[in-house]
């Protein structure tokens, strides 16, 4: 196969592998940091400290997480052609994709928030920040740049659970290597996928790595949690007296 011929497979494949990618992080980052928050409150000597909640969402957690993906495919196929109406494409492999990862980013993201400065949270408390208040004021923007490597870390996995899907009709880089590459012997296709897949994962480590870095070197000082923490209580009695 030549490269004219090979320019467009590659044009094409590219934009479905980067169209799972993309609706499976957002799907990932939608409900996952929500679980992760709620892992987080609920644990031993937590704000909200609820050891059932926790253990049971943490069992739920676990159990999508043990799950190989390939199997993980075929068992949601039902549930996935019910969602997106397909079970194949592109389109049909960001359900799976999705639900792989939401799991898997929930965990980071528990794992972000438990390294917050305790500190800062008692700080918080003190002045009378409420939990959600603490939550989205301290917890959420200490965070940040290890959200920022957690969403990184998962565009990556996601990257190569896509090459898996696309092996089994899932569409993508994937599917481009196994019908091409493996089945019809073209080795050279078969390399420029490989490479083209290990650039992809180098571009997000590099970028994700770049916006870390800033964020972990601006910083977010004590000083402006307590602008936050007391513009938050400045705005409570206003939303009070507009309800009366």
């Amino acid at each position: 196969m030549s490269w004219n011929d090979m320019q467009p497979l590659l044009y094409d494949n590219t934009l479905d592998t980067l169209f799972m990618v993309w609706w499976s992080t957002f799907y990932a980052a939608l409900f996952g940091i929500p679980i992760g928050v709620v892992l987080h409150l609920t644990d031993r000597g937590a704000m909200l400290q609820n050891v059932v909640v926790n253990k049971v969402l943490g069992a739920i957690v676990n159990i999508g997480r043990s799950f190989p993906f390939l199997i993980l495919i075929v068992v949601l196929i039902p549930f996935t052609r019910l969602v997106v109406g397909v079970s194949i494409g592109p389109t049909g492999a960001v359900v799976p994709l999705a639900i792989a990862a939401i799991p898997f980013f929930a965990r980071l993201v528990e794992a972000a928030l438990r390294e917050v400065d305790k500190g800062l949270i008692e700080a918080a408390q003190a002045m009378g920040g409420g939990t959600w208040t603490i939550v989205f004021k301290v917890l959420l923007p200490q965070a940040l740049p290890a959200l920022v490597a957690a969403v990184t870390t998962t565009v990556i996995t996601l990257i190569g659970y896509s090459a898996i899907a696309g092996a089994v009709g899932g569409g993508g880089l994937g599917n481009l290597a196994y019908t091409y590459g493996y089945q019809q012997y073209e080795t050279t296709l078969m390399i420029t996928t490989v490479v083209e897949l290990i650039v992809l994962v180098t571009l997000v480590q590099l970028l994700g790595d770049f916006v870390v870095r800033r964020l972990a070197g601006r910083g977010t000082r004590t000083s402006s949690v307590r602008v936050g923490l007391r513009r938050a209580r400045a705005e409570e009695p206003a939303a009070v007296t507009e309800a009366a």
